[in-house]
Formats: structure tokens, sequence, C-alpha cells
């Protein structure tokens, strides 16, 4: 009997063997994805971006879908950094509008499926259009014990540990408190959320793109050269695979 829901995999293809050998005692509890290539993806076929980035939400309800059946307990994924503002208007409205598209045209698929959508970022920031919409749909999947989506929206690692730290500096100068890593992560924009334990990073690049600096210092990294709309449930179980062949130790020795 497969410890898997069966709807993730049909018997004697790829996906199924790959899961055959997946220990479900050894999940990650939370796994973390910079989506990548989505403009080297419509370069190639003659396409605009923004056909790119369309493409990309295919593979983001494919990932989400796969998580929640593999009862993952949170995944985050890089949508939007500070840096993005850099792209061309006409890029950046055009992401603007797809993530409403995606978050309205989702909605009952995460209902359903009980996962619960979280932002995080300098929220503030983003359109009001945007935020409207994000809030809406936190606000109506807010007591779904399922999945934790974290969607990083106008994100930055440093930009984050710098909000963290102005926040306990006020209160720092209100009570008298112990500074230690516990207490500065409450300040994170993850607060409560563990961090993560396996990070995803497609199209092959080799860096971590200001991408949640604090939480990564012990996780497990696994780099594809697949572009972000080419990323299947497949590859997904291949790096669950592959991270659970690796020794952690956090610093320390096993025994």
């Amino acid at each position: 009997m497969v410890w898997f829901d069966p709807k993730l995999a049909e018997p004697g293809s790829e996906e199924y063997k790959i899961l055959s050998e997946i220990d479900p005692d050894n999940l990650p509890r939370h796994i973390a994805i910079i989506m990548d290539g989505n403009g080297r993806w419509a370069a190639k076929r003659g396409l605009p971006r923004i056909a790119g980035h369309r493409a990309g939400i295919e593979a983001v309800r494919e990932v989400v879908e796969a998580c929640a059946r593999l009862k993952i307990e949170v995944l985050t994924l890089y949508a939007f950094s500070v840096e993005n503002w850099r792209r061309p208007k006409d890029e950046i409205n055009a992401l603007w509008d797809l993530l409403t598209e995606y978050l309205a045209r989702e909605e009952r698929t995460l209902l359903e499926n009980n996962i619960l959508l979280r932002a995080i970022g300098r929220l503030e920031e983003l359109p009001e259009k945007v935020k409207e919409s994000i809030k809406e749909t936190m606000r109506k999947t807010a007591n779904n014990s399922g999945l934790k989506l974290l969607v990083a929206l106008n994100y930055g690692g440093r930009a984050e540990i710098i909000d963290a730290a102005k926040k306990l500096c006020r209160l720092a100068r209100e009570k008298n408190i112990d500074i230690n890593e516990e207490t500065f992560s409450s300040f994170l924009y993850t607060e409560g959320i563990p961090d993560p334990d396996l990070l995803i990073r497609t199209s092959g690049e080799l860096r971590v793109s200001n991408f949640l600096l604090w939480q990564i210092a012990y996780t497990e990294f696994w780099i594809t050269e697949t572009l972000w709309p080419d990323f299947t449930k497949k590859e997904l179980f291949r790096a669950i695979r592959d991270y659970q062949k690796r020794e952690r130790r956090f610093g320390g020795l096993q025994p």
C-alpha cells in the first residue's frame, strides 16, 4: 500500500517510482522556491516576457497542489523582490494583473485543499488593488489548517532584517528584553514559521538573490537547470528525494 495520495502519480509512471523511494517520515517541513527563468523561457520561444510569467503560473498551480497533497507544512514562493521594481513598468503592471487573476481564479482551489495563504514583504508599498486582493484571499483562507502558502512580494532578505531590527530597537527602548536569535526571529516577516529545510532554485543560477537570508542558515539547496515554467511535480519529488539523502548536522557532528 502506497503512503502518498494516489492523485499525485499514476502507477508505473516516473513520478510514482520517485514517490515510492521517498520516506514519508522524513519530508521537509518547509520548502522555499526561487522561481527563476520565466523570461528566458519566453525568449527561447520568441514570445514576450509576460508569456513566460503566465506559463509560470501553471507551474505554481502544480507545485502548490502537490505540496498540499504531500502534506508539506509550509511552501514559500519568491514572487517579486524589492529589486524587481527596476523592470519595465509594463512588465510590472502585467505581473500584478497576473497575481490578482491567480488569486481570484485559485480561491476555490485554496479553500478545497485547506491551504492558508500568507503574503510576506513590504506589502504596504504594493498597488492598492493588489493589496486588497491579497487581504481578501488571506481573510478567506485564514482558518485553513493545511499547507501554509507564503508568497514573498516586494520582498528582500536585507529589507526584512532591517525592518525586524527597527521593530526590535523600538521595543527595546520601551522594555527590558533579551535580544537573541529567538526574539529577533519573532520580528521577521516569517514569525511563527519554521526555517526552510529545502530551498529549490530553478534556471541553474547559483545565488540566493536576497531571499530569506536569516532563515536559510542551515537550509539544504537543490539547483535545477529547468526554467520555472517547465518545473513539474516530478522535479519537486526529485528534490525531496535528494534532500532525504543529505546528512543534516546543523554545525554539529553525528554520533
